[in-house]
């Protein structure tokens, strides 16, 4: 996959490209991401991008020329264009896998007070990561290409993608480590019963639970299934959960 970052500021992601998952998914091919200076592309002979908004106002506005005649260097013929601005659609993990299945996704940062209306013709879509104002379209842009670049095959293990939050419409279960006791806090024994199939009903059950008090936005989407409902309704310490519970305070006591 190819995902191109259109931008006046592309020293900003020379963190981004060399560090982590993202630095190794690069260097293992699994994506190829360029960030595009979008002053390259200006016409204007004092090498501008920005100009006072006509009829009037505070700020600066992008030019339209610059980034179309960006847009169209750097289409291979096939990609998917995208400009971050608040009057786009709430990007979620959907849109982030509907991304990841593209041959070559665009990113168009808008900066200063916005963008010539003209630009929105040039464009597959409109997103917004958030209801909040930044400088600039570059670090959403970042969130969206790490969102993506992750889920590509052979970036991370495919058992890392497995029951993350948003993924099954609810959070992710509670996880810990080691200590078992830490300052009092300690691990739920029932994960260390060795009961896989009580462990899992557990987490999906804390999954649950964690969504419905946090996120009841997101509870609300969810299709419970006939065991969700009943991990629901059954309150605290069922029986199956006290037994696994059991089991698990013995092997700490063993071990």
């Amino acid at each position: 996959m190819r995902i191109d970052v259109l931008t006046l500021f592309p020293e900003m992601f020379e963190g981004f490209k060399t560090t982590s998952i993202i630095k190794r998914a690069i260097g293992k091919g699994v994506v190829e991401f360029n960030a595009v200076n979008i002053r390259d592309y200006t016409l204007d002979k004092y090498n501008r991008t920005d100009t006072p908004p006509i009829g009037g106002g505070a700020g600066l506005i992008q030019k339209c020329q610059p980034i179309v005649d960006c847009l169209k260097a750097v289409d291979q013929g096939h990609a998917h264009k995208v400009l971050l601005s608040p009057r786009g659609r709430t990007y979620t993990e959907e849109d982030a896998i509907r991304f990841s299945k593209l041959d070559q996704l665009i990113l168009v940062c808008g900066h200063f007070e916005g963008v010539d209306e003209r630009v929105n013709d040039y464009v597959d879509e409109l997103v917004s990561i958030g209801d909040y104002i930044l400088t600039g379209g570059e670090i959403p842009s970042m969130a969206i290409a790490d969102s993506v670049i992750r889920l590509l095959d052979g970036a991370i293990t495919k058992e890392s993608l497995t029951d993350e939050s948003f993924t099954n419409e609810a959070l992710e279960y509670p996880q810990y480590t080691e200590p078992y006791d830490y300052n009092g806090a300690k691990v739920p024994a029932i994960l260390y019963s060795g009961n896989h199939q009580a462990i899992a009903k557990w987490r999906r059950k804390q999954s649950l639970l964690l969504t419905q008090k946090y996120r009841p936005d997101l509870f609300a989407k969810i299709i419970l299934s006939k065991q969700d409902k009943k991990l629901l309704e059954e309150g605290d310490n069922p029986k199956w959960e006290i037994e696994a519970i059991e089991k698990g305070k013995k092997f700490k006591k063993e071990n």
